[in-house]
């Protein structure tokens, strides 16, 4: 019974690790009155879009599934499609300090006058053993919605995301779901605000 109850609060406490890894993304975006709710949609690369390669596929696929959520369609002649959807994303490495003061080892003194006259004096050394920290990796999602007909942006948005180096949420898959749902979710959203998404 006691490994039963140990055994699905270590399952609880492990859920709730897993559902917490993905860190918030911060979204602001634009468009002009009434932006358009429904219609065909072609979803094209960024122009000048700094991270262009494979990769870029799997942030345009996130962002075609959540475009098609939110009403608008797919077509089969791209030339044709009522709107375009441009993407662009960048990822981007920060390293991580060791601490405020950049140190891996820490030290402290500790002194104690007690009742009776003792005293007593009292020394810590901390030492990080694990290593060099893993490096931030920020990435940003950004969609601009332009009308095919006259190329008038009618809708835009970016979405950012911080996490470390070598987790899930910093892997290019995770994090294209998660900046695309965040930024397309509860389109068109209020223009000009940024928010923070969970």
């Amino acid at each position: 019974m006691m490994k039963q109850i140990l055994l699905s609060s270590f399952l609880a406490l492990s859920l709730a690790g897993c559902a917490t890894a993905v860190p918030p993304v911060e979204v602001t975006r634009f468009h002009v009155g009434d932006p358009a709710r429904s219609g065909t949609i072609v979803v094209e690369e960024m122009p000048a879009n700094p991270d262009a390669g494979l990769e870029f596929r799997t942030y345009a696929a996130a962002v075609e599934q959540e475009l098609q959520r939110v009403g608008f369609g797919p077509t089969t002649t791209a030339a044709r499609s009522d709107y375009v959807a441009l993407v662009g994303f960048r990822r981007s490495f920060r390293p991580a300090g060791y601490g405020n003061d950049g140190r891996p080892v820490s030290v402290g003194v500790g002194g104690a006058v007690g009742s009776g006259g003792y005293s007593g004096v009292g020394l810590g050394i901390g030492i990080n053993l694990s290593g060099r920290p893993k490096d931030v990796v920020t990435t940003e999602l950004q969609v601009q919605i332009r009308r095919r007909a006259d190329s008038t942006t009618v809708w835009e948005g970016r979405a950012v995301s911080q996490a470390r180096e070598g987790t899930p949420a910093a892997q290019p898959g995770l994090a294209a779901q998660k900046l695309a749902s965040a930024l397309i979710g509860g389109y068109p959203g209020e223009s000009g605000r940024t928010i923070t998404v969970k």
